[in-house]
């Protein structure tokens, strides 16, 4: 199995496929614990000193360390297959992790969501599951263009088959897998 994550602040969904590109698991999966600030960086801290808002972020990391660990758990214990990979959106390499620097712009906007993907991929390397990383802007495209007659069916039937919600982010999700599946497990292909 291969999971495809669309993320957001906080929050995901998470769409389990096979080899074939049979959904067998969607959810929405908690990243960080109830009570715990989503936004660290360009929210919740941003009023905050260096040393305070350090001192958020290693709360925000470890709670997220910590949801994220039992997400992708029960998802793994959800199905019949082992998961062989996770699929994450991509963040730019050498993203920095000096405060004076992801405080500014660009990185500022960027860097709760880079945090989220760093907890994702550090939690799939923990179980042993290759890491594909996709480009969210053509993922879908692409995964068309390799399923070729199938696409319409395999990215927009489980709504017809599993019934609501199956939306943009149920697709992008499962297009990442698609993708992953065509790949294979080296891990770590960045688009």
């Amino acid at each position: 199995m291969r999971i495809g994550i669309a993320h957001h602040f906080g929050w995901a969904v998470a769409v389990a496929a096979s080899d074939d590109h049979r959904v067998a698991d969607r959810r929405r999966i908690e990243l960080v614990e109830p009570g715990t600030p989503v936004a660290p960086v360009h929210h919740d801290g941003a009023g905050l000193d260096d040393a305070a808002l350090a001192e958020m972020l290693a709360v925000v990391r470890a709670s997220a360390a910590r949801a994220t660990a039992r997400a992708l758990d029960a998802i793994a214990a959800a199905l019949d297959e082992p998961v062989v990979s996770l699929s994450l959106r991509a963040w730019p390499a050498g993203f920095p992790t000096d405060l004076a620097t992801v405080r500014r712009a660009p990185y500022e906007s960027r860097a709760d969501s880079v945090m989220y993907l760093q907890v994702l991929d550090a939690a799939a390397r923990d179980r042993g599951w290759a890491v594909h990383l996709f480009d969210a802007k053509d993922a879908q495209p692409r995964a068309a263009a390799l399923l070729g007659d199938r696409a319409h069916d395999v990215l927009h039937g489980p709504r017809a088959t599993l019934g609501p919600p199956w939306t943009n982010d149920h697709r992008l999700a499962l297009a990442a897998a698609v993708l992953a599946a065509h790949q294979g497990d080296a891990g770590d292909l960045r688009p």
